[in-house]
């Protein structure tokens, strides 16, 4: 299936086949092909009609998107304002005549596309992992047999056999169910495995337009079974699915841009008006002055463009780009593509998921509460190992027993690590066990199984009936409703007295309040040999006590939210859970306090029908989103996106891809995340862990920060030679420097510099200051101060040194020569104190930056080697310098050193009083 056939896979509905022979009545109200055969639930399709709805659907898959040939990405970077503004140049020179700046540029353009494309392609190959979710085989019934058949060859009205570790491999309606489970995460969000169960007449069908999370009598593409074995009728293939439907969203054109891409190309137009209007200034001021005929000012306007625009910006903001992406590859992040590296640096919001990301998604036992109102902490996530804490831990011992043996979960030490299996909530109590100081084996040796009594959702419970010969007795885990029915006696520190119903429905009603999943646990003691049936008959139940399960947050989690609080940045968990698990989890991670409202897919449904007005009262003061759909979570990135934020959308389900898409940044989950997720993303994260976010985020600044740094060094340099233009056909003076020496200027003597800048590592602090106004251009206050104080000052002095050198009677090509020298030497010293806009250069590591130190020495190198090269020297008009000329002007070069020294201490000592002021007024 093409791209182009979402839309009309959107509008088709699914068809509904009749099941003929179904248990129950199955599913169904006949076919939506006028005239086409009915299905038998038994024998299932016939081949000759499998074959003849595959040729009419197409195959059961999703589209696959064609990745960009190293041909492509290797012409993407010239789609760049920057490039354009170049290659104007470069021609421009051409036609003048001027082959040895178009040289420079062309070879420029080249050399920056080159870095781009290796780039980009080491992230895209970083990021290939699998290129389609439903692929697989699955076990159908065809001409009344078995048959395992690829999941592109699933058809509409097919039976499937659904059993444990399967992938379901389309929608389906179930006719039967045993004890099925499914882990649908990757389209809700929701860490709890569903009970799933067949509908039991046309009646008792759950609506199509109910939640996922409420169809219990259908399976969903994609999703995983993870216990029991089921039988259903595929009702909906490719991107008729509920999978295909996101898929489809996903496909659509993104609508936001990288921050960084909406910054550059407003800057490029503010330096393309700024060229602009200089030429024409200059070559009226020109006219006026007179004494310059029509080449002179040709030449001047084409000199004044090459010093104005910023060469060396693309191959500096390429590899400013490059490094933030290795440095960012460090700390678990992996770009996959290079303007994103900065998109995560310039958010003000992150929308997190929860499970997986902000949790460990593991379900854990947190906390054991006994009749006698004793309370046992058990310390450690998921499998990793821990205690358990509380005093009089005996009292705890047959409850720990309990879930042991009413259990079909299994863990087991591998050697490095545990590796356990089967139900999420037994292997926790088997978790619980270990931390408690049990040997598994042991216990079931001791206590051998005698009948096993499985989980049923109708039931509500599990149990096992263990023990020797005469000795057997019954253990039960389940829902506190269920249990405190059956129990006539509870175990009150090892004496047993009659049953407290509201004590226990108390402390049951207050940790389902703090967000725990709640169980129950019982025993009988005393169950005969002969005793027959399933267990369904609960009764003198010895009630042992509650555990709350919970899958608990990621340690690092806490300090990274802080983290970003500090920053500015803003963040909300949006997630498919209950209500309660997402108040709690965020009360624990302090996105909220305890009374804090939860915003539900409900509310938000609601809410829409009341108009944008209504959404936005509702969302933007919310922290703590639940029970929320793929299209709701990207209707609450369109909201806080139109209130002015840059939002970063973090997730690994497919519910997850199309907020990801719509946002200004994307991020999936590495370990954990869907190829549709991975596909929508900007950025991956490989270890799952929301402080890796963050730490991208630091990066991200980072990264920016030094884009600001080469940028008001090259804008400063470029406004100097301006102000050199301008102060000398005002004074009537020619030419100060010609075309192919600014382009050598811009891009080799300044160039290494430029790009050594973006090397600069962290000052300190970057999440310490609020985010950037998304608003806010590249050239603002703080850069226009120092283009004018820096350029001002690096145009005056040459200007000086140029007029006087010609006012001495030296040749202008030796008035040229001296004048590009000073410039070089302005060059590194401009470098050394771009390092930072406010920190003087001496409180600095004077290696902190080894690239840096390295191409300040080494851009003066190769301008004293050309003056003596014989062929270079002749193109760029270069002499050698006589020592004591070269010391006067490394004195002239000081001196803007140092008053850059000092205008960088003037803004410490406005910051300081601005600080003072802000904080006397909140004092008062």
């Amino acid at each position: 299936m093409a791209l182009d056939s979402a839309s009309d896979a959107r509008e088709r509905p699914p068809r509904e086949i009749e099941a003929e022979s179904a248990p129950t009545g199955g599913p169904g109200d006949g076919d939506a092909r006028n005239g086409g055969p009915t299905v038998d639930a038994a024998a299932g399709l016939t081949s000759e009609a499998a074959a003849a709805r595959l040729a009419e659907d197409g195959p059961n898959k999703l589209p696959e998107r064609r990745p960009a040939s190293v041909a492509e990405i290797f012409a993407r970077q010239f789609l760049s304002p920057f490039i354009y503004i170049l290659l104007v140049a470069a021609i421009a020179s051409l036609l003048v005549g001027q082959t040895p700046s178009a040289i420079f540029i062309f070879a420029v353009l080249l050399l920056n596309a080159a870095i781009g494309a290796v780039q980009e392609v080491a992230a895209q190959r970083s990021a290939e992992a699998l290129k389609d979710m439903v692929r697989g085989v699955a076990h159908v019934v065809r001409d009344g047999a078995p048959k395992a058949v690829d999941f592109e060859e699933i058809v509409v009205g097919d039976v499937v056999l659904l059993s444990s570790g399967d992938r379901a491999p389309a929608d389906i309606d179930l006719l039967s169910a045993d004890n099925l489970s499914v882990d649908e995460s990757m389209l809700t969000g929701e860490s709890v495995e569903v009970r799933k169960a067949a509908a039991l007449d046309a009646a008792s069908k759950i609506a199509d337009d109910a939640p996922i999370t409420d169809r219990a009598d259908r399976c969903f593409a994609g999703s995983i079974i993870t216990k029991g074995r089921g039988r259903g009728i595929v009702r909906a293939t490719a991107l008729d699915t509920e999978l295909g439907r996101i898929a489809s969203r996903v496909s659509r054109r993104r609508v936001s841009e990288p921050p960084l891409m909406i910054r550059i190309r407003r800057f490029t137009y503010q330096v393309a008006g700024a060229i602009m209007a200089a030429i024409v200034l200059l070559v009226a001021l020109m006219a006026a002055r007179g004494g310059y005929g029509p080449v002179e000012m040709s030449m001047m306007a084409i000199g004044l463009a090459v010093s104005t625009i910023p060469e060396g910006l693309p191959a500096a903001l390429t590899v400013a780009l490059a490094i933030g992406m290795r440095r960012m590859a460090a700390n678990n992040v992996i770009i996959r593509k290079l303007v994103a590296v900065e998109a995560l640096g310039s958010c003000t919001f992150i929308c997190s998921d929860k499970t997986g990301t902000l949790t460990v998604n593991e379900l854990t036992i947190d906390k054991i509460l006994l009749p006698s109102g004793r309370e046992y902490r058990a310390e450690g996530a998921g499998v990793a190992p821990g205690a358990v804490t509380g005093e009089a831990r005996e009292h705890l011992r047959e409850l720990c027993v309990t879930g042991v043996l009413a259990n079909e979960g299994h863990l087991d030490y591998a050697g490095v690590d545990w590796r356990a299996d089967g139900d999420i909530v037994d292997v926790a109590f088997l978790v619980f066990a270990k931390k408690y100081g049990f040997s598994l084996a042991d216990v079931r040796r001791e206590r051998r199984r005698r009948r096993l009594i499985p989980y049923e959702s109708e039931r509500a419970f599990s149990g096992s009936v263990n023990g020797e010969d005469g000795a057997a007795a019954l253990y039960v885990k389940g829902s506190p409703e269920k249990i405190l029915a059956g129990a006539t006696h509870m175990d009150l520190d090892g004496e047993l007295r009659p049953v407290d119903a509201a004590m226990i429905e108390g402390q049951f009603r207050d940790l389902a309040a703090q967000g725990y999943r709640v169980i129950a646990l019982a025993k009988r003691g005393d169950v005969p040999d002969t005793e027959d049936g399933d267990g369904d008959d609960l009764r003198d139940l010895t009630f042992l006590g509650l555990a709350a399960i919970i899958d608990p947050v990621r340690p690092e989690a806490r300090e990274a939210i802080e983290r970003c609080k500090r920053g500015g940045i803003g963040v909300a968990m949006v997630t498919g859970d209950h209500p309660l698990t997402a108040r709690a989890i965020g009360v624990d991670l302090g996105l909220c306090p305890a009374d804090a409202e939860v915003v539900t897919g409900d509310m938000i449904r609601t809410a829409e029908t009341e108009g944008a007005g209504a959404l936005e009262v509702l969302i933007l003061p919310s922290r703590i989103f639940a029970r929320i759909e793929p299209v709701q979570k990207e209707l609450i990135v369109e909201t806080f996106m139109k209130d002015g934020h840059f939002v970063a959308v973090t997730g690994d389900g497919v519910n997850d891809a199309p907020a990801m898409r719509r946002a200004n940044a994307g991020v999936a989950m590495g370990k954990s995340g869907t190829e549709v997720a991975k596909d929508a993303a900007d950025l991956i994260i490989t270890d799952d862990n929301f402080a890796s976010i963050v730490a991208g985020v630091e990066q991200g600044r980072i990264v920016y920060n030094n884009i600001r740094k080469v940028i008001a060094l090259l804008t400063a340099t470029g406004f100097s030679a301006i102000l050199l233009f301008f102060l000398s056909v005002a004074a009537g003076l020619p030419m100060p420097l010609t075309a192919v020496q600014l382009l050598w200027l811009n891009l080799v003597a300044n160039g290494l510099q430029d790009v050594a800048l973006a090397f600069e590592p962290k000052e300190g602090g970057e999440l310490s200051r609020p985010p950037r106004d998304p608003a806010e251009p590249i050239f603002e206050r703080h850069i226009i101060e120092h283009v004018l104080v820096a350029g001002t000052i690096m145009g005056a002095l040459a200007f000086t040194v140029f007029s006087s050198i010609l006012a001495a009677g030296a040749s202008e090509e030796a008035a040229r020569n001296t004048t590009l020298m000073l410039m070089v030497l302005f060059g590194n010293a401009h470098a050394l104190q771009s390092r930072s806009e406010t920190k003087s250069l001496f409180s600095m590591a004077p290696f902190g930056n080894r690239f840096l130190a390295l191409a300040v020495p080494g851009a003066l190198l190769i301008h004293l080697a050309a003056m003596r090269a014989p062929v270079l020297s002749d193109v760029l008009q270069l002499s050698p310098i006589p020592l004591p000329t070269f010391l006067s002007l490394v004195g002239v070069a000081l001196c803007f050193f140092f008053a850059e020294e000092v205008h960088k201490f003037a803004i410490r000592r406005w910051s300081a009083r601005g600080a003072a002021r802000h904080d006397a007024q909140m004092s008062t």
